[in-house]
Parts: structure tokens; C-alpha cells; sequence
């Protein structure tokens, strides 16, 4: 909570307390809004009244009741209860005194006070409402500002969503060349197929041809060889 909502909250609570005692008949209601140099922790004081001892401890009780009741908030001390002559209930934010009247004449907490603003309830009410009006105006701008905001962040949504087709697309174009290298891989298998029974057949045919090259070599060798016998021996005759 922000200070100026725990504020506001304790305006709301002031003004359920000094309605208690508007209730119940206290006189001479005044809520001192305390300047923060000169309060210390308590930010308002809520002075009354009570014409005898009795109704002084019946404003305490029913302010610390409807607190508790409509607020939940306890108050952190409670002093004088018993005498009835000047019972305090310090909530911290904010301080009760209820009086009797000649016990708030001689102590005079207001004048102890000067630094504070007096207000009666009436025009503390009429603030604390401006002040809740400022704040509903504030929350209303707030809720008619955001869904402009909602949609500037919806637009980069929308444009994601717009690029993931092309996205898509990708996929359709690779799954293309699968097709064809399957096209490519029946072929292929034809292909080796005519080309080992060229090479099959052309193969015997240079095996073929280099034996019967080289047998007409070993005959001429063969018949070469009677040939310079002979002439050996016509060698030999003549000498």
C-alpha cells in the first residue's frame, strides 16, 4: 500500500469514528489534521465530548466496536476507560480523546495543537468524498487507457501470427527435392544396369584380341628361328 492510500484509508476510518460519535450524541466533534513536522506517527486527532462519565465510555466502546466490526482495525491502547474522565484509543494513524467537558476545557488539546487544522465532520466528509471522487476519476482513466494498450501489444501479436505462413512454405519446397531424388534413385539403378552389360560385353573382346595377337608372334619367333639355323649353316658350307 502506496502512503497515500494508507492515508485514505485512514481518513476512512476518522470519519466512521467521529460519525460514532455524532451517533451518539457527543458534542463539539472536531478532527485536527496534524502537520507531519509537529505530529510525530499519528496523523489525525479526533476531539469530543460527553456530558458525564457514563456516555464518555459509551462513545469509546461503540467506536472501538465498529472498527473492529466494519473495519477490522483494533486499536493499539486503550487508556481511562475506567474512570471515564478522558478515555484515549490510540490507532496509531490516528488518536480518539473522549472528554468530559471540564477535563477538555483545562487540558485544551486544540490549542496545544496550533500547528493543526480543525475540521468538523461535516467538512472532513465533504474532502474525504472529493477525495474518493479524484480517485475513481483516476481509476476510470486508468481502465479506458489500457485497452489502447492492450492493443498496441495485440498488434505485435497479430503480426507473428502473419509471418507464420511463410514459415510454412519452407517446409512444402523441401519436401519437393525428396521426390525427385527418389526419381533420380530408381533411375540410377537402370542406368548401371545397361552400363555393366556394355562394359561386360566389350570386356571379353580386348581379352580375346590381345591372345590372338601374340600367338602369330611366338609362330613368327618360331619360324624366325629355323631361318638364322639355316644360315648358320650355309655359313659354315662356305667357309
Amino acid at each position: 500500500m502506496t502512503p497515500t492510500q494508507a492515508r485514505q484509508q485512514t481518513r476512512i476510518l476518522v470519519q466512521a469514528a467521529a460519525q460514532v460519535c455524532e451517533d451518539k450524541k457527543g458534542e463539539d466533534t472536531r478532527i485536527l489534521e496534524l502537520d507531519p513536522v509537529d505530529a510525530g506517527l499519528s496523523d489525525f486527532f479526533l476531539v469530543t465530548s460527553a456530558s458525564n462519565d457514563r456516555q464518555a465510555i459509551a462513545i469509546a466502546d461503540e467506536i472501538e466496536h465498529r472498527l473492529k466490526k466494519e473495519f477490522g482495525v483494533y486499536p493499539n491502547s486503550v487508556e481511562g476507560r475506567r474512570q471515564g474522565q478522558w478515555v484515549l484509543l490510540d490507532y496509531v494513524d490516528f488518536v480518539v480523546h473522549v472528554f468530559l467537558a471540564e477535563r477538555r476545557a483545562f487540558y485544551d488539546i486544540e490549542r496545544l495543537r496550533k500547528s493543526a487544522r480543525p475540521l468538523t465532520p461535516a467538512e472532513f466528509d465533504a474532502e474525504l468524498k472529493s477525495a474518493l471522487a479524484a480517485k475513481t476519476l483516476a481509476a476510470r482513466k486508468k481502465a479506458s487507457a489500457k485497452p489502447k494498450s492492450a492493443a498496441a501489444k495485440a498488434a505485435p501479436k497479430a503480426k507473428k501470427a502473419a509471418k507464420k505462413p511463410a514459415a510454412v512454405a519452407p517446409k512444402a519446397k523441401v519436401a519437393a527435392p525428396k521426390k525427385a531424388a527418389k526419381k533420380t534413385a530408381t533411375v540410377k539403378p537402370a542406368i548401371g544396369k545397361a552400363a555393366i552389360g556394355k562394359a561386360a560385353a566389350v570386356k571379353p573382346a580386348a581379352r580375346k584380341t590381345p591372345a590372338k595377337k601374340a600367338a602369330p608372334k611366338k609362330a613368327a619367333l618360331k619360324k624366325a628361328a629355323p631361318k638364322k639355323a639355316t644360315a648358320k649353316k650355309s655359313a659354315g658350307k662356305k667357309a
